[in-house]
């Protein structure tokens, strides 16, 4: 399916990134070995770049990135595992998901907030809001700047 896909990734008109996935640990089966034959599989049939979402011990990140060299390895990072951006990029990963992450931080605030709410009946958890108007100028300078780049 790979090759067949990268055939495919190859024949647009466009530029097009494919990345294989082995999800063995998404479904409970850490079997490190079959993993890492899968990635190299996936590498060898023309996959762009190679992801195995759940691996954060840096050894075995430091295997794949060999095992796999010179295709860029995606990580999924969380913050259990303690690793940063730069402990990644020593380890040689060259792409970074956070995945469902940061829209699980939000959530667990608003939960916070609204036990906070429906149990005790006060509001000191909207303390921590970021004011309207501090959102929206975030953004906008975020667009400004992604025009800037994109203008070259």
């Amino acid at each position: 399916r790979i090759r067949v896909a990268a055939a495919a990734a190859r024949s647009l008109p466009h530029d097009f990134v494919l990345v294989a996935r082995a999800e063995n640990y998404l479904h409970d089966r850490p079997d490190f070995d079959d993993t890492l034959k899968r990635l190299v599989a996936y590498a060898e049939a023309g996959a762009d770049c190679l992801y195995a979402p759940g691996i954060s011990d840096p050894e075995r990140i430091a295997t794949i990135v060999r095992a796999v060299a010179p295709k860029p390895v995606n990580v999924l990072v969380s913050g259990k595992a303690g690793l940063s951006s730069a402990d990644l990029a020593a380890l040689g990963v060259k792409r970074i998901s956070l995945g469902s992450a940061l829209v699980r931080v939000c959530v667990g605030a608003l939960l916070r907030a609204a036990e906070e709410i429906m149990i005790h009946g006060t509001f000191t958890a909207l303390n921590g809001a970021v004011a309207y108007g501090d959102v929206q100028a975030r953004f906008r300078k975020l667009m400004e700047q992604e025009r800037a780049d994109a203008a070259g």
